[in-house]
């Protein structure tokens, strides 16, 4: 199968594409294939060799993908073969398919897009962590989110939020927003 390899930490530079053996599925595994993959700040960290969780050289970017279940582990119950999935992998999602340990594969809703299912569940877990747990926000309190630019921000929100900042976020749901003002 064709995947993206990172085989040096760096910049863009350090990936290329290459053809490599499809890995063995592993207990309690699902094999998908991959029809989108989010790219996010954690996968720029780890080819940079800066993230926590960075895995040994050389390995393969790509934390969050969507996709149909090609093959299922024995003993995994609630995934099936040609079912639409999103699932988060920490890595090995930039290629045409990926191994996932089957408590992280989700059924993708039949409204929701491969696109958009590759991305949903990074963005609105972090988020859904940073409002409610961190800090805690409750009912009644307002929310100003400052950069609603990226998957984070805006699923922040699309959970919580209530401003009107023109099409991109009337798209968003969103319909509310302060009058613009200049800086000088």
């Amino acid at each position: 199968m064709k995947a993206v390899v990172c085989s040096e930490f760096g910049g863009p530079e350090a990936l290329n594409i290459e053809t490599i053996e499809e890995p063995p599925l592993g207990k309690s595994e699902v094999r998908i294939e991959v029809h989108a993959c989010g790219v996010n700040f954690p996968d720029v960290l780890m080819v940079h060799g800066k993230h926590q969780l960075t895995p040994e050289l050389p390995f393969y970017p790509g934390g969050e993908v969507s996709g149909v279940v090609r093959e299922v582990a024995p003993g995994v119950e609630g995934l099936n073969p040609g079912q639409r999935v999103m699932a988060v992998t920490f890595w090995g999602g930039l290629a045409e398919s990926v191994n996932a340990r089957a408590r992280s594969v989700v059924a993708v809703p039949d409204d929701m897009d491969f696109v958009t299912a590759a991305v949903f569940q990074g963005g609105h877990t972090v988020s859904h962590y940073a409002l409610k747990q961190r800090g805690q926000l409750q009912s009644g309190e307002t929310l100003l989110v400052l950069g609603a630019a990226g998957g984070v921000g805006l699923a922040a929100v699309q959970v919580e939020g209530d401003t009107d900042n023109g099409e991109m976020s009337h798209h968003e749901g969103v319909n509310h927003h302060p009058p613009p003002r200049k800086v000088e």
